[in-house]
Formats: C-alpha cells, sequence, structure tokens
C-alpha cells in the first residue's frame, strides 16, 4: 500500500506541476504580448501626434490628412482601453487558476497524507491484533498450569524453558513473564537478561486488568510504557489469566504476560512512511493516543509530547481526513486517521502526519 500511494503521489505532484508551469507560461506570454501591444500603440499615438502637427502647418492642404491623423489618434486610445481590459481580464483568469490549482493540491496532498495516516493507524491494528491473539494462546499452555498449580521449582523452571522456546520462535517480544495469582513473577522466558522474578506485578496495569476479565476469550493489555521488566525499554504488554485444567472459564491461578517490543513495530511504521527526502524534512510522522499523547513519533518524542492544535477535539473525534491548521506557529496540513480495528481488535488510537504547507 504504502508503494502504491508513492506512485499515487508522484503522478499527482506531477499533473499539477505540469499544469502550474503551462499557467505561469500563459501568464507570461499573456502580459508579454499585452505588453508589446502596448509599446506598438504608443508609438502608433506618436505618429499620430506628429501628423496632426504637420497637417496643421499645412494649413488647408493638410486638413485630408489632418482627418486621418485623428482617426489614428483615435483608434491608439481604443486599443489603450482593449489592452487595459485585456490586462484585467487575464490577470482575473490566470489568478483564479492559480488558486484553483493551488486548491487541487491541497486537497490532494491532504487526502495522501491521511490515506498514508490509516495504512499505518491499521499496520498498527493487525500487529496488534496477533498479539492479543498470541496471549490467549500461551496462557492456555500446559506448562504455565502445571507451574501455577504444582508450585514447584522444577514445574517453575520449565515453565521458563517452555517461554523461552516461544521467544525463540517469536522474536518481537522482550520476554513472557508468569504470575501467580498474588501477582509474583515466578516464570519468564528471558531469565538471564531481565531478572523480573520475585518482583511482585499485582499493582501493574496490565495484571490488574487480566484479573477483571470473566474468560480466556479475553485479555488485559498496558498500552506504551517504559517497562522495568525489560529494563525500562519502550514496550504494550498483553495478558491473560492463566486458568486450572487450561479451561477458558476454569478458576483463574495467575496472569501470563507478553512484553511487546513496541518500537521495533511503531519507529519502523512512521519512520518508513513514503514521503519524498524534502517532504520528510517538513513532516511529522505519529502515533497517538485519545488524548494526543505521543506512542511513536518521527521526531523521538514518545511519551515526552502531545499533539495538540485548534480544534483537535473535533479532529480526534472523526475517522479520517485533513485539516489546513497553524501548528507550532506554521501554516500547516495536519492528516489523520482513526482506528478503525482490525478483526475483533481496536487499539483507538490515531495516526497523524503534519506537513508544512511550504513543502510541495
Amino acid at each position: 500500500m504504502h508503494v502504491e500511494h508513492a506512485q499515487e503521489n508522484t503522478r499527482d505532484n506531477s499533473s499539477l506541476e505540469t499544469v502550474a508551469k503551462l499557467s505561469e507560461m500563459l501568464s507570461s506570454k499573456t502580459e508579454t504580448a499585452i505588453n508589446e501591444i502596448d509599446h506598438i500603440n504608443g508609438e502608433t499615438q506618436v505618429l499620430a501626434i506628429n501628423a496632426l502637427i504637420e497637417a496643421s502647418r499645412a494649413g488647408e492642404a493638410g486638413k485630408a490628412f489632418s482627418v486621418v491623423a485623428e482617426e489614428m489618434s483615435r483608434l491608439s486610445r481604443k486599443i489603450v482601453d482593449t489592452t487595459d481590459k485585456l490586462r484585467k481580464e487575464s490577470r482575473g483568469t490566470i489568478s483564479e487558476l492559480k488558486n484553483l490549482i493551488k486548491m487541487q493540491a491541497t486537497n490532494i496532498r491532504g487526502v495522501r497524507l491521511s490515506d498514508l495516516a490509516l495504512t499505518n493507524i491499521d499496520l498498527i491494528d493487525r500487529n496488534l491484533y496477533e498479539r492479543s491473539c498470541d496471549v490467549r494462546w500461551w496462557a492456555k499452555d500446559a506448562s504455565m498450569v502445571a507451574a501455577l498449580s504444582e508450585k514447584t521449582q522444577e514445574g517453575r523452571d520449565m515453565a521458563s524453558t517452555r517461554l523461552g522456546v516461544i521467544l525463540d520462535a517469536y522474536t518481537v517480544y522482550f520476554d513472557l513473564v508468569l504470575c501467580d495469582i498474588d501477582g509474583n513473577v515466578i516464570a519468564n522466558g528471558r531469565p538471564q537478561q531481565f531478572r523480573s522474578q520475585g518482583t511482585n506485578q499485582r499493582n501493574a496495569a496490565w495484571f490488574e486488568s487480566a484479573m477483571s476479565t470473566a474468560s480466556n476469550d479475553q485479555f488485559g493489555f498496558q498500552a506504551v510504557h517504559r517497562s522495568p521488566l525489560v529494563n525500562d525499554q519502550m514496550a504494550v504488554i498483553f495478558s491473560c489469566c492463566v486458568r486450572e485444567n487450561c479451561q477458558s472459564n476454569g478458576k483463574v491461578l495467575g496472569v501470563l504476560g507478553t512484553v511487546f517490543n513496541w518500537e521495533a513495530l511503531a519507529q519502523e511504521i512512521v519512520n518508513k512512511t513514503p514521503l519524498s527526502r524534502e517532504e520528510k524534512a517538513n513532516s511529522r510522522v505519529c502515533i497517538v493516543d485519545g488524548k494526543g499523547t505521543v506512542l511513536a513519533d518521527t521526531d523521538g518524542k514518545v511519551l515526552e509530547d502531545s499533539i495538540h492544535f485548534a480544534g483537535d477535539a473535533e479532529v480526534y473525534g472523526t475517522s479520517k481526513g485533513f485539516v489546513m491548521k497553524k501548528y507550532n506557529d506554521n501554516d500547516s496540513c495536519i492528516a489523520y486517521a482513526a482506528s478503525t480495528g482490525y478483526e475483533t481488535y481496536s487499539s483507538g488510537w490515531h495516526s497523524i502526519v503534519i506537513q508544512k504547507l511550504n513543502s510541495r
């Protein structure tokens, strides 16, 4: 999709640039032609005046020539009126054409950027949908149930080994952690790298939200944050209860948390948004939550900045589009798209592309 948008962008820009150049050429040639007519008419006026002077000197013999000279002068004045009218009309028409081209360029820019924004948030949702499936699947793994049911060191070690095997296949995760019902981490897939075992997570959002679910058809979640489980790296955590006998509605034994490498996904998406080199220098591409907090950002201000502008509440309440607004004192095109969701998952976030209007 990104490649298609880039190709469309090239075609649209090429067409508009061609029309704009033709407009400028027409304006220049029209002005040159009118100026040439004025120049010739000026010389005609001089000749008419000189003819009148000579006719006057010739007296009676110059009367016929005087009539011709006066007619030349009258025609010259008519030409002046005509060229003035032509200049005003051509300038007005060409100005309208330029405004039309500018408006069309603005619309094409806005639609294209909002399409790119939609592609970005769709890629996020599709990927996170898979993560929500992963945790619900792995929470039913027999080794997770055994570790929490048997409560032996052997069981906990087996669970850590099993989680490590999963991580070897699913490299999008920093780590997988298993907690007992009180929130104590009893196993994790990367124990040599992340020493989370023995810590308590009962107050973590991902643990609390999992514990509030009614069955394993549901999952818990903690949005973008610096997770202490993985040395404060930027993460998103999905979670699901581990239940007795691997039953979806069985007794809760504990919680499995999957610590997803957020930057590897989100930064890759925003950084590779298909914009020209010049556009990238004048654009900012972000993923933001419902409050405008930056979750991914080509400016590198994740969780350090919020995107706000006049009328932003209205913008965040719509599904897709663009507005022309002041942003950081620059006239900008702000294109946006809200999460439309994928299958059973929706992040509820927004994708934003902010581009200065002086960029092509």
